[in-house]
């Protein structure tokens, strides 16, 4: 929790503002979707959606906390019916909230695209184990740089937790290639290529948006872009990756029904 440079101006201020409100009504929206289709969907792909739900649910209710924070941070006043003026309060702007979030869902966002391509159980269990910690000690390493400062020790945690990036990038790029080509049908195949790669584009967000304090950029801007980033970035790894996982379900739900229901 880095206190909040003086200066913003209304825009500035609106943008983070609308940004996080986004976020909430994005994740919120998607988590009451995700659960209205579980009874659409076969026993096998209920896990990974109730998961998914569980995912949107976590990151709506860490929004909330974050708009809150935010919201509480600032006043915003008209005087005379003039330019909308925006000044600190002393309240301290929480954005530890968001890698609260992060270290709960993240792990989750990786084990429910495992589960939803029905891979062999021990692999299944073998790579939720591997990538359910790489990516949280990812995260884990990442905030000691995000309250820092001093912009080489930024780089130093930076530099850190790419290393477990890296691997999960690696193993959802190359290493779930073979398991989505044997994918039922191609329209599977295709929409789980399409989650692991969205991933990946989303993932990849992340270390950009990080390093918007350690390339010149400081005060409201480095703030506000820091928080527009990290808003959309989330809606695409969760409630845009969510519907992906949704469709992979549906589809081979009616694969499978569509199987029982060939004569023998």
């Amino acid at each position: 929790m880095a206190p909040l440079p003086d200066g913003f101006s209304y825009a500035e201020w609106n943008a983070t503002y609308n940004a996080l409100s986004f976020g909430i009504a994005a994740m919120g929206s998607a988590t009451i979707f995700f659960w209205l289709q579980l009874p659409n969907v076969t026993k096998n792909y209920r896990t990974a959606l109730t998961i998914t739900g569980i995912v949107t649910l976590i990151a709506t209710y860490h929004y909330i906390r974050i708009f809150n924070s935010w919201s509480e941070a600032f006043t915003v006043a008209s005087k005379d019916g003039g330019d909308y003026a925006v000044q600190l309060t002393g309240a301290p702007f929480n954005d530890g909230y968001r890698y609260v979030d992060w270290l709960l869902t993240v792990p989750l966002l990786l084990i429910e695209l495992i589960l939803v391509m029905k891979l062999p159980q021990q692999e299944t269990v073998s790579l939720s184990w591997k990538l359910g910690l790489a990516s949280a000690l990812m995260v884990a390493l990442g905030y000691p740089g995000e309250i820092q400062e001093d912009l080489s020790v930024r780089w130093f945690w930076w530099c850190l937790s790419m290393i477990p990036f890296c691997y999960v990038v690696f193993t959802l790029a190359v290493g779930l290639a073979e398991a989505t080509s044997k994918q039922p049908s191609p329209a599977a195949a295709s929409l789980a290529s399409a989650a692991r790669y969205l991933t990946v584009l989303s993932w990849c967000t992340y270390p950009f948006v990080y390093m918007v304090k350690s390339v010149g950029l400081a005060g409201p801007a480095a703030t506000m872009y820091e928080q527009v980033g990290y808003s959309l970035a989330d809606v695409l790894a969760k409630a845009v990756f969510g519907v992906l996982i949704w469709a992979i379900a549906a589809e081979k739900s009616a694969v499978e029904e569509s199987g029982k229901l060939l004569p023998n």
